[in-house]
């Protein structure tokens, strides 16, 4: 079968498998939410991005792969409202960048910052932190494989950036999303949005002075 990343809430997910890792997407609760579940091909060992809401669900597509560490991409409650049961069910460690923890009412027991890597099994992902969406944001990036796999939370989606409450919170997001991903990742990278369909950098590259001139 060939992997879309085109879930819906109450369907099934979508698994694809790249080098040295499995991913599958599933979208759980009202606000149509993506959680991320990363399993390393080698050890078996695996990592969940935002676990959002409906913990049964995000249990049932764990299933029995031992989760190392749970990340959660930013503060904002859609994305760690079953984080508290996922932890407690897994044994996970909680990751989260220390702008954004305080607002996280579960225990964050590893803070990350741009540059910093995450590890589950033999496989990491690079931390690349982005202010504007909230100020402790992060993308995680997944480099080993023939093109780069980065998941954007809710800085970055098919059709531009994430929502930002003013200008300021905007041009810093824009100009974060320009210098730290569009001007070092290539167009095969693949997008793995909080919300909604996957998309590439090469998809969106052609809109980046269109989202300027909009400011948002």
């Amino acid at each position: 079968m060939t992997y879309t990343g085109d879930v819906r809430v109450g369907g099934p997910s979508d698994t694809r498998e790249i080098s040295g890792v499995t991913v599958t997407k599933i979208a759980v609760g009202p606000y149509e939410n993506n959680s991320y579940l990363l399993r390393c091909a080698s050890t078996g060992a695996g990592l969940l991005v935002d676990a959002a809401t409906e913990p049964e669900r995000l249990l049932e597509m764990i299933g029995d792969v031992p989760v190392e560490r749970i990340v959660t991409t930013h503060q904002h409650p859609d994305h760690w409202q079953a984080l508290e049961r996922v932890r407690a069910a897994t044994g996970a460690v909680t990751v989260a960048h220390p702008a954004d923890a305080p607002g996280i009412p579960v225990a964050t027991d590893e803070l990350v910052d741009g540059g910093d890597t995450i590890r589950f099994g033999d496989a990491s992902l690079s931390v690349i932190h982005l202010v504007g969406h909230t100020p402790g944001s992060i993308a995680l990036c997944y480099t080993a494989a023939p093109e780069p796999h980065l998941f954007t939370g809710d800085c970055l989606f098919p059709g531009g950036p994430g929502r930002t409450a003013n200008p300021e919170d905007f041009s810093s997001l824009f100009g974060g999303l320009q210098a730290k991903i569009f001007d070092r990742l290539p167009d095969s990278t693949w997008i793995y949005p909080g919300h909604g369909n996957d998309t590439t950098l090469g998809a969106e590259r052609p809109h980046l002075e269109e989202w300027r001139a909009r400011g948002w």
